[in-house]
């Protein structure tokens, strides 16, 4: 495989003005819009992993993988930089093992989203159901519920391509990560007509993305892992090659390990950018934002730092030419259960049970009806987050008056470890409790007369330290347990959230431990601006 030489000065002139070619270090914790203009990498500081966007018109769309949360998110953008989520893609999957928490790490893998003839496409593997597809008219839903259009085990990473002539073609590697196969599609792209032909065959070569531009077909595709890999763009002239290839993207002199597998997107006035993620040990695969540049039919990503041809990622980029002037805003965290379905930027952990949600048993509250497990990682019902920035606070109200015997309510934080802290009732007086994969530590009573406890959690990325705060009144708060860790897992970063379950026997929904409000501040520069994105 070959690199392509670039000019340094292009590069900087193209993404960074007069900004200095300094190589990017994490000891700089700023990130997203920073509100003069520019934006810090990462843009999205969260898991947005094996990021898809797309430009339609003068707006953009990214969607990501979320494996066995549900479901996909679809976000907005009319800048590149400010998001913000306009639809939940899916609340379940029709598949066995979804509604009984048994399919941690598998669900939706690297969805691609594309746009055709007035319809939204995405297409997503599993790795033991095959290749799922759903559409819609308007980004911002209703989507069609994911159905299977090729079941069959050990495939990852689809994406479609519908060509000038009329023919439609779908990309995709093997488990485990390539070869790249190349299928023929039927035009309406709900079914597949042959069994594939091999197109490319690299070190770990998957997160296959398919575009054209000026008569070539090109392969863009994440190799060499997940934590350590670099980003490859192969081209051809004809679909099933052969394809020359390029490096375009790596860590380099940076602190930025793995930057790959994401999109390449094209603004109105001909400015390209790469999405990309990095792997981090807490929050997961964040997104970065890359400008770039083409040479000799070639893109080419970020800054040349060591000089020795091949892009690596920038820290502080000056904001892409969208012809959209927008004001920062912060991406969608805090709900106050005032509205008549829960918000598109929760997420569920496996299928929900939609029946045992109200938020009308209570107006301005959230009751969840608690199913039967025996352990936060087994509790169905699970409301979700993507753990967000370097630090970050999360607080809640819980009524506990309604609570039956054998059910627990609070906060939790998961990844690598099932954490949740909260009330326990498991006998007439309700208990504060903490827990962690599977074992309960039981802390001390809740004094009678008290229906309302108070809950905090603050989580300090860097340090991998996280704290529960408890509170019998909402203004003085003392501290839960002790500290714990919590990094990744199942393919996924940290979350923050809400939970309630039962160890004894299902309750009724009118026994219902109900939630306040869920207050989710993190560090997000936006919040010095607004909160345009809630």
């Amino acid at each position: 495989m070959k690199n392509r030489d670039f000019s340094i000065l292009s590069l900087i002139l193209i993404g960074a003005a007069a900004l200095p070619l300094l190589s990017f270090s994490q000891t700089d914790q700023r990130w997203g819009d920073l509100g003069d203009g520019t934006f810090a990498n990462p843009v999205l500081n969260a898991d947005y992993s094996d990021p898809d966007v797309i430009r339609v018109g003068d707006k953009y769309y990214l969607t990501c993988s979320e494996f066995h949360f549900m479901g996909m998110p679809i976000l907005e953008s009319t800048d590149m930089v400010n998001w913000r989520v306009i639809a939940r893609v899916h609340d379940s999957l029709a598949s066995d093992g979804y509604a009984d928490m048994e399919k941690y790490g598998e669900g939706t893998w690297a969805p691609a989203l594309r746009y055709h003839a007035g319809t939204y496409y995405i297409y997503v593997c599993s790795p033991n159901e095959g290749l799922w597809v759903t559409t819609a008219t308007d980004p911002a839903g209703p989507w069609t519920a994911p159905r299977v259009i090729k079941a069959v085990s050990g495939w990852e990473d689809p994406c479609p391509l519908w060509d000038e002539d009329g023919n439609a073609y779908l990309g995709r590697s093997e488990l485990g990560g390539g070869p790249i196969y190349m299928h023929r599609m039927s035009p309406d792209g709900m079914q597949l007509l042959d069994d594939g032909i091999e197109v490319y065959h690299g070190p770990v070569a998957e997160g296959t993305k398919l575009f054209k531009k000026d008569g070539y077909y090109y392969l863009s595709v994440p190799e060499g892992g997940v934590s350590t890999g670099w980003q490859t763009v192969l081209r051809s002239t004809n679909i099933y090659g052969p394809y020359e290839g390029a490096r375009t993207l790596e860590q380099g002199s940076t602190d930025i390990n793995g930057p790959h597998q994401g999109a390449y997107v094209d603004t109105p006035d001909g400015e390209w950018w790469f999405y990309h993620f990095q792997s981090t040990p807490v929050l997961g695969r964040v997104v970065h934002l890359q400008p770039v540049h083409w040479v000799d039919g070639f893109p080419q990503c970020g800054t040349d730092y060591d000089g020795n041809g091949v892009g690596e990622p920038m820290q502080i980029v000056t904001k892409p030419a969208t012809g959209m002037a927008q004001q920062p805003f912060e991406l969608q965290t805090s709900d106050d259960f005032s509205g008549s379905e829960i918000g598109v930027h929760w997420q569920f952990n496996h299928n929900p049970d939609m029946s045992r949600f109200s938020l009308s048993q209570r107006p301005g509250w959230l009751s969840i009806a608690p199913l039967q497990a025996s352990s936060l990682k087994g509790a169905r019902n699970q409301l979700t987050q993507k753990m967000m920035g370097y630090n970050g606070t999360v607080e809640t109200a819980i009524d506990i008056t309604r609570m039956a015997a054998g059910q627990r309510a609070g906060l939790l934080c998961i990844g690598s470890s099932n954490v949740g802290a909260g009330v326990q009732l498991d006998g007439t007086t309700p208990m504060l409790y903490f827990e962690k994969d599977g074992e309960e530590i039981q802390l001390s009573d809740i004094p009678a007369g008290i229906s309302t406890l108070y809950l905090r959690l603050v989580y300090n990325v860097p340090e991998k330290r996280n704290q529960y705060y408890y509170s019998l009144d909402g203004v003085n708060y003392s501290a839960l347990h002790t500290p714990f860790s919590q990094t990744e897992g199942n393919w996924k970063g940290a979350r923050v959230g809400l939970y309630a379950y039962t160890t004894s026997s299902l309750s009724p929904t009118s026994q219902s431990p109900a939630f306040d409000y869920f207050l989710y501040t993190t560090d997000s520069p936006n919040t010095l601006f607004n909160h345009g994105g809630q």
